[in-house]
């Protein structure tokens, strides 16, 4: 699915399973691993193994992939990406910086966000927007979530490039639903767009970042892609 929001300059690689054979993890990932949970391993375990299909779909050998602050992920040299995960989905999104300056990616289980969430993560413009798009006609599609989802691809977005934080209101999404031509065998399929103005800004990116959204068997993904020459072009 996650392929489906990126262009061909993108390599992913996703998977619904939860678990990999024992031997997956590097043995500097796995010191990364020692004391955790084994949800917290699987998490990382399966992240990785995705992030290695896609090093294979950029023709490079696969290397560990450590973290740092944020759990921000250690790229190899040359390389921009990002990993998600959430129940029954996880994905990974590399491409080449010569063609990318930063990406984001998210994943969230197509359900309503839990009580009171959506008040700390929104705007009231927002929540505006997006309540009139569910008494229209929309469904069971769930606004809010997928409203959360790719704010977290914002982030992931901004913050490689930044090195600051960037909270869930200082970026205000107006979110775009489309006809999807390639669902009709998913009756619970849906896609579209949305745009993020920045509220905190930096130089290093657009003040505006556009993105795109699917939903697929219970699963929401995000994805935002700004490229290098985004200044030429006028934008994200």
């Amino acid at each position: 699915m996650i392929e489906r929001l990126f262009p061909d300059d993108v390599s992913c690689a996703a998977t619904r399973e939860e678990t990999v054979p024992d031997g997956t993890l590097f043995p500097e990932e796995e010191a990364l691993m020692a004391r955790s949970v084994a949800k917290r391993r699987n998490d990382f375990a399966t992240a990785r193994a995705c992030a290695r299909r896609a090093m294979a779909g950029l023709g490079l050998p696969p290397v560990a992939v450590l973290h740092g602050h944020r759990g921000k992920p250690l790229w190899p040299e040359g390389i921009v990406g990002s990993l998600t995960h959430c129940h029954g989905y996880r994905a990974a999104a590399l491409a080449r910086e010569q063609d990318v300056l930063s990406l984001g990616i998210d994943a969230e289980p197509h359900a309503p966000l839990p009580e009171g969430v959506r008040e700390l993560v929104t705007l009231p413009a927002e929540r505006e927007r997006i309540g009139p798009q569910a008494e229209e006609g929309s469904g069971a599609l769930h606004w809010d979530r997928v409203l959360f989802s790719a704010k977290e691809s914002v982030f992931k977005t901004w913050y490689p490039v930044t090195g600051v934080e960037l909270d869930f209101v200082e970026a205000d999404l107006t979110m775009h639903q489309e006809s999807d031509p390639g669902g009709g065998g998913n009756p619970g399929a849906a896609c579209g767009t949305f745009t993020a103005r920045l509220l905190l800004t930096d130089p290093a990116l657009p003040t505006t970042l556009r993105g795109h959204w699917r939903i697929e068997d219970g699963v929401i993904a995000t994805a935002v892609l700004v490229r290098p020459n985004w200044r030429e072009e006028g934008g994200a």
